[in-house]
């Protein structure tokens, strides 16, 4: 037992940026625990790759199911957030590290095949050599590196949309703040680049919207809208800056419960894009590990 919760961070945070889902990454630990407590140790070399080796393919074949349940889900799906200001993701040092466990990333990695999701972050996240990884997921080592150059090619792409937050994005995330609580319309909306996508996760729990909602003035009308619902909760509302997936965002709290994340993703020094989630399922250890 000992031995594997040294090594339960880090599984944690290789299964969460496999699935998207803290909740899925938790059990996907467990699971790992459990084949690991049953079996014969005697002829593991290495703890580290045996247990990787398990996780990473636990997470494969649960990406395939899930990606069937996704398909059948009300609404846009996010990723669940999760508070990193206490190292809940490992470290998160560079541009790089903090990227991938990025809302933005999290939902673009869902078009990557689960092999390739695997490939990638294998290699990108935890540094694995090619050999390593092809090992863990029965592959040729020259299969691994033509999976990894392909999912590296379909993320590149869209990198632009998802780029690292600047330097001063507590300030600018302050000054959406401070506009939306005001209702200054052309304040919001001088912010956002003119094609911002926003995204509102309730699942089938909480009311929100179904679909995208694209353009500046669009975007900025409709969180008016929702900030401007705020007194009319009845309950001690309160909005905080705090750090989710890495950078800034706002959590939303009602009588000291989560209610909600809003994360932004940057294009610049303009906002492109907003992601809401509400779902209460999918802020469960958003709160049980919430440290405010």
């Amino acid at each position: 037992m000992v031995e594997f919760e040294r090594h339960r961070p880090r599984l944690f945070a290789l299964a969460y940026r496999m699935l998207g889902s803290a909740a899925e990454a938790e059990d996907a630990v467990q699971e790992t625990y459990l084949r690991w407590h049953g079996t014969d140790r005697t002829d593991i070399r290495s703890v580290e790759a045996w247990l990787t080796t398990i996780l990473v393919n636990l997470c494969r074949s649960w990406l395939d199911s899930a990606r069937a349940r996704r398909e059948t889900y009300v609404g846009p799906w996010l990723p669940e957030p999760v508070p990193t200001g206490h190292g809940q993701l490992g470290p998160l040092e560079s541009a790089e590290q903090r990227e991938l466990v990025s809302m933005a990333f999290l939902a673009l990695a869902e078009r990557l095949s689960p092999t390739e999701r695997a490939v990638f972050v294998l290699r990108e996240a935890f540094g694995y050599a090619h050999r390593e990884i092809a090992d863990m997921l029965g592959l040729t080592e020259s299969n691994a590196q033509q999976v990894y150059r392909r999912a590296a090619h379909r993320v590149h792409e869209e990198k632009p949309r998802f780029e690292s937050a600047p330097a001063h994005a507590r300030e600018l995330v302050e000054k959406f703040l401070s506009a939306a609580q005001s209702g200054d319309l052309a304040a919001l909306e001088s912010m956002f680049t003119a094609d911002i996508v926003a995204l509102a996760d309730g699942g089938s729990k909480v009311n929100a919207a179904k679909r995208p909602i694209v353009g500046a003035e669009k975007v900025a009308r409709y969180l008016l809208g929702l900030f401007g619902k705020i007194p009319s909760f009845g309950a001690d509302i309160s909005v905080a800056i705090e750090e989710v997936n890495a950078a800034p965002a706002f959590v939303v709290r009602a009588d000291g419960a989560v209610l909600g994340t809003i994360s932004v993703g940057f294009d610049g020094d303009s906002i492109a894009s907003v992601q809401l989630v509400v779902n209460p399922d999918k802020l469960t250890y958003f709160a049980s590990h919430d440290r405010v």
